[in-house]
């Protein structure tokens, strides 16, 4: 192929993976809208979607008859049998899902685990469940892969999960693993960057250009950073871990672990243990809270665990400077508790300039905000390059 042609054909796979993104991103679009979005000819458009669909991308389907005036324009939508699955390993459960490329989640799983997990036994019980859905729920799919959102330090090259402490594992190859079982495409990161892309795409930091994000589960906190509409990754993939710093705490009698990190004193298991619930999902966590805020035990927890999350929030507005922070998990179930208030002890202690304009979100996908993301890994290869799937 001469120069030309390859960018000639450069340009086109940019053009697909333009509308591709589009509809993908905002929903079904009209012919029309395409048009008016991309800035491309009416005919180009129709090429273009012509083809997605000959690659089973998308699907055409005549507009809505209530639109009288004008010339009626096919809507363009994600072809709904195309999915991906998406798993989140912690240290109780396993949680496998069914993600549409249209963000529907086709079907969900929790398993619960009374032993950690080990990379094995993740890998298999990832291949037995989507046997079982080829099965059924999925029956007639097009799975394009497994993406996998790791409570830990994941290696971008090549998914490697150099260290997941609460899960025990150390360089452990999840990624060939899962895809020697599964015969299918494996993408492995961190469960927080993933929940940050998905929370700056579809989510409470869509539209938002610097944000943190911090995620708060059952293996601790993590966190992702968007600077400039971009998520930032680090040197080795590995930026974003907030919950391993070690925080200021103001008074000896707020600390609860010697030398301990932001997730030892920040803490799901503390709150689940003041509450007396042995385990349990954010949101039983949040109805035990609010039942029992009155309760001295809760309410102190609850206002010592405020205090030095907003020191952590102060030190990240000090430096990033960012528009929004979003919390997810427990930490957004902390936050929801008096968000106003958890506002200002992070104004009050950050650079004025730096946290003028700050804004504390829950965020917005709730318990699906890892699943849509890890889906999203998978998803990334063929909006970037549509190719038929």
């Amino acid at each position: 192929m001469t120069e030309q042609g390859r960018t000639v054909e450069s340009v086109r796979r940019a053009n697909l993976g333009s509308i591709l993104g589009i509809v993908h991103r905002d929903g079904p679009q009209s012919r029309a809208a395409l048009t008016e979005s991309t800035g491309l000819n009416r005919s180009t458009v129709a090429d273009l979607v012509g083809t997605l669909v000959s690659f089973g991308l998308v699907t055409e389907r005549a507009p809505d008859p209530s639109r009288r005036v004008g010339r009626p324009s096919p809507v363009v939508a994600v072809d709904p049998s195309v999915v991906a699955i998406a798993v989140n390993p912690e240290v109780d459960a396993l949680e496998i899902a069914a993600v549409g490329l249209d963000r529907d989640i086709r079907a969900v799983v929790v398993l619960p685990q009374e032993h950690l997990l080990t990379p094995e036994r993740t890998a298999e019980l990832v291949a037995d469940q989507i046997a079982s859905w080829r099965a059924a729920e999925l029956a007639g799919a097009r799975v394009l892969g497994v993406g996998l959102a790791v409570p830990g330090l994941v290696r971008i090259e090549d998914g490697l999960v150099r260290d997941a402490p609460h899960l025990g594992w150390v360089d452990a190859p999840l990624r060939d693993l899962v895809a020697a079982a599964t015969g299918i495409p494996v993408v492995v990161g961190n469960d927080a960057t993933l929940g940050t892309i998905a929370e700056h795409l579809f989510g409470a930091a869509s539209g938002i250009d610097h944000a943190v994000y911090l995620n708060g589960g059952a293996s601790g906190i993590g966190g992702g950073i968007i600077v400039n509409g971009m998520p930032v990754a680090g040197a080795g993939g590995y930026a974003g871990e907030f919950g391993q710093n070690r925080p200021g705490i103001a008074t000896l009698a707020d600390r609860r672990a010697r030398d301990g990190v932001l997730e030892d004193e920040v803490s799901r298991a503390r709150l689940l243990s003041v509450v007396g619930l042995g385990r349990g999902d954010d949101r039983e966590l949040g109805e035990a809270l609010a039942a029992q805020i009155d309760t001295p035990s809760v309410a102190g927890e609850v206002e010592r665990q405020r205090r030095i999350l907003a020191t952590a929030l102060s030190n990240a507005v000090n430096v990033l400077n960012p528009s929004a922070i979003v919390l997810g998990g427990f930490l957004s179930v902390l936050a929801g508790l008096d968000v106003a208030a958890l506002e200002h002890a992070v104004r009050t202690q950050a650079m004025p300039p730096c946290g003028e304009h700050l804004r504390i979100l829950p965020a917005a996908l709730a318990e699906h905000r890892l699943l849509i993301g890890a889906a999203e890994a998978i998803f990334e290869s063929v909006l970037s390059n549509p190719q038929p799937v």
